[in-house]
């Protein structure tokens, strides 16, 4: 089969359209002949030596979700059949024509949806509903902040929190990002580059932060926080080491946490799609949840689609495309 393989940690260019060995479906997997694979920042850092996959992945092939047509099912498959239509979150080996993955990992594409659409689902409605709604334990009428709420996460999560009706605020980079998200149903957009979220926040308060830059807003984010406001982190873009006034913590009661996805084990993923299939998919089928779709580039363009998400123009998600 054609894959995405990474040649050696770097940039872009590293990335090479090569033959590798079809993977084939074993004991609870299935087979998907896949039609679209989803770009996302985990990839480029992988790409970089910087965040490898999990033991027993494909290492060398990196994407993190797919959508396609089930083509096989291992003997203990119950839930799925040759032929269906799914979305799947994958551990690693989503730059490919084929890949395997646990039954328990796939969803249903929901009515209506393409491909395309379909790939760019998996990997941030999972991070979404785990870190918002789980970890984070946001209420209806709740205030949420999400910084990059122009991100594949920032999306989903302005168009998932508006529907469960939450109060959304997001960070965006310019005033195009901004018109964007409100669009999708965001209550405030704070441009990051030339305003101060901390101060414009300050008197409001907030209940619920999903955070992917850490660094210097860790103490903005423990300030903004309501008594009882949770804290939740993603990644670490602004550093990774961070000092905290845990008086502070004490006095407001805040929860801090983080998490990744990636290496979780898959009784909880397949828990956590059940969840989904049952709170998330009815948004999609009834309208009030679109996958937003930045842009679309073949599979023999993968080098250009990574460099297209290291820009950090994008309102979206970025997918390759394995048809044609």
């Amino acid at each position: 089969m054609k894959a995405i393989t990474i040649s050696e940690f770097g940039s872009a260019e590293v990335l090479q359209l090569s033959e590798v060995p079809t993977v084939s479906a074993t004991n609870d997997e299935v087979l998907i002949e896949v039609k679209a694979s989803g770009i996302n920042r985990s990839d480029v850092l992988q790409r970089q030596g910087k965040y490898a996959a999990p033991n027993n992945t494909t290492n060398q092939i990196p994407g993190l979700e797919v959508a396609g047509v089930v083509v096989a099912c291992g003997p203990n498959v119950t839930q799925w059949k040759k032929g269906d239509r799914v979305c799947a979150l994958l551990p690693g080996g989503g730059y490919a024509q084929y890949a395997a993955v646990k039954e328990g990992q796939c969803l249903p594409i929901p009515a209506g949806l393409n491909f395309v659409e379909a790939a760019s689902l998996p990997e941030t409605v999972f991070t979404v509903w785990s870190n918002i709604f789980e970890r984070g334990k946001l209420k209806p009428k709740e205030s949420l902040l999400v910084h990059g709420g122009s991100s594949g996460i920032g999306v989903t999560a302005i168009q998932i929190a508006n529907a469960l009706d939450a109060r959304v605020i997001v960070t965006v980079g310019n005033q195009e990002k901004a018109a964007f998200c409100y669009g999708l149903g965001a209550d405030l957009c704070i441009d990051y580059k030339t305003q101060d979220f901390e101060t414009i926040l300050k008197d409001e308060g907030v209940d619920v932060i999903l955070d992917m830059i850490a660094g210097p807003y860790f103490q903005k984010n423990l300030n903004i926080l309501k008594e009882d406001g949770r804290l939740v982190h993603i990644n670490a873009e602004g550093g990774q080491h961070v000092t905290m006034d845990v008086w502070q913590l004490m006095i407001k009661r805040l929860t801090v946490s983080g998490s990744t996805l990636r290496g979780r084990d898959y009784t909880y993923k397949k828990r956590l799609a059940t969840e989904i299939k049952t709170h998330v998919w009815p948004l999609i089928e009834a309208g009030k949840f679109k996958p937003i779709v930045y842009k679309v580039f073949s599979y023999k363009n993968a080098v250009q689609a990574q460099q297209c998400m290291e820009e950090s123009k994008h309102i979206g998600k970025i997918i390759l495309h394995w048809e044609g």
